[in-house]
């Protein structure tokens, strides 16, 4: 089997739904695999990228490959596969957050509210020759279980039959998309996996496969992504940086949300919560823009979800900058961004770039336990008193952020015993 050239992967921070890549998936047996779900880590130090992807297939082919477009040539030794705890890792200690706080004694002297834990949001006929179709084989090795082919093209006809005669199902519409990228001078990178040793079947996640490269352009290419897509795709971007945070240039980036007082009952289906908050935000922007989730140095937040990663983890992933060993502050700037995409609204791959700003930012949600004891002192009575008008507005900031019923937030509320007016 021969393959080609690639760039980028990513799930969410919960484990059901659908998500998205950079590319596309093409199958040499049985139906096209969708990817289901995926996420990516790019660390950028001057014009130097390493892309890190990690994502899962439906589906059991016999074999498959992944495709993406890349600038430029990648020989062997800038391709790794890494372990997927540390994707893992980044990934929940940038996650949405639920901030859950109890209120204390309103009779005792006044003391700080006590932040007891921050919740995270809880995978034949004879083949033509290769120069005969215009396509070229710059690279071809092996690297964990995965089989890697860089192809340059001259048009994207031929590249296709390439593909096709080697028995890769390829999905309809790539072909223009396909010729676009040749026409920007960019090669493409087949990375062919033998399933047989990685999964039985089913869903699989793949161990993340590494890919750095020196370009002037910062970008994600994303509109492979879209061919074998059932719908709008999710991507979560996980950008490692020196300077400060990562946004999107051709596209708005905007701020989620945070810091917004929500009831009590929404602890239990925080994910349901938050996904409905960011459906809300993409219908405000009418579907076209990159959504800012969190914006850190790297070893400190507040609250914490994860332990921040340590020096030997952030290399892993790319950030050769920082010092080997265990965990001290480094000067690394993780920003995590989530986009949700398909062909009309986002007809441009991202163009990113590293802005100065170091501001601390996350998505946060809080969530404050009434004082359910004696408040028999006049102070507790003026804190019993309020509590109502204190529902009543954490019932109206649901509503506001996730469009939800405003009476069936009500009764949720009414069941658990904060009693809205």
């Amino acid at each position: 089997m021969r393959f080609i050239a690639v760039l980028v992967a990513l799930t969410f921070g919960w484990s059901q739904g659908a998500w998205a890549f950079c590319g596309f998936y093409v199958a040499s047996a049985g139906p096209t695999p969708f990817n289901d779900a995926s996420k990516v880590v790019l660390a950028r130090q001057g014009q130097r990228t390493t892309i890190t992807m990690s994502s899962d297939v439906s589906g059991a082919p016999k074999d498959f490959a992944l495709v993406i477009p890349v600038p430029t040539v990648v020989e062997r030794n800038q391709v790794r596969v890494v372990q997927s705890a540390t994707v893992e890792h980044l990934d929940q200690y940038s996650v949405p957050r639920l901030v859950e706080y109890h209120d204390a004694d309103p009779c005792a002297p006044p003391l700080r509210p006590m932040m007891l834990r921050a919740v995270p949001a809880p995978t034949a006929p004879a083949m033509p020759r290769t120069r005969d179709l215009g396509v070229r084989v710059e690279a071809e090795y092996s690297v964990g279980e995965y089989d890697i082919q860089v192809l340059s093209a001259q048009d994207s006809s031929g590249l296709v039959t390439y593909l096709n005669s080697r028995h890769y199902r390829i999905p309809d519409g790539a072909g223009p998309v396909i010729g676009s990228y040749l026409r920007q001078g960019m090669h493409f990178f087949v990375a062919k996996v033998n399933l047989a040793r990685v999964s039985t079947g089913g869903t699989t996640f793949l161990r993340p496969i590494q890919v750095d490269y020196s370009s002037p352009k910062f970008m994600l290419p994303i509109r492979l992504g879209t061919v074998n897509a059932r719908g709008p795709q999710d991507m979560i971007v996980l950008a490692l940086t020196e300077r400060g945070r990562v946004e999107t240039t051709n596209y708005p980036t905007r701020r989620m949300p945070t810091g917004t007082a929500i009831p009590v009952y929404v602890k239990d289906g925080f994910n349901d919560f938050y996904r409905a908050v960011f459906d809300r935000q993409v219908q405000d922007a009418d579907g076209q823009a990159t959504f800012l989730e969190y914006a850190w140095d790297m070893g400190a937040c507040d609250p914490c979800s994860a332990p921040p990663l340590a020096n030997d983890e952030l290399r892993e992933l790319g950030a050769n900058w920082v010092q080997a060993g265990r965990y001290v502050a480094q000067p690394v700037f993780l920003t995590r961004l989530h986009v949700r995409y398909d062909r009309a609204h986002f007809p441009e791959d991202l163009a990113l770039q590293e802005t100065g700003d170091r501001e601390s930012y996350q998505a946060r949600y809080v969530m404050t336990h009434a004082w359910t004891g004696a408040a028999a002192c006049e102070a507790g009575r003026r804190y019993t008193a309020s509590l109502p008008n204190r529902y009543r507005q954490e019932a109206r900031n649901v509503v506001e952020l996730t469009n939800w019923s405003y009476d069936d937030v009500k009764r949720r509320m009414d069941a658990m015993g904060a009693q809205v007016p």
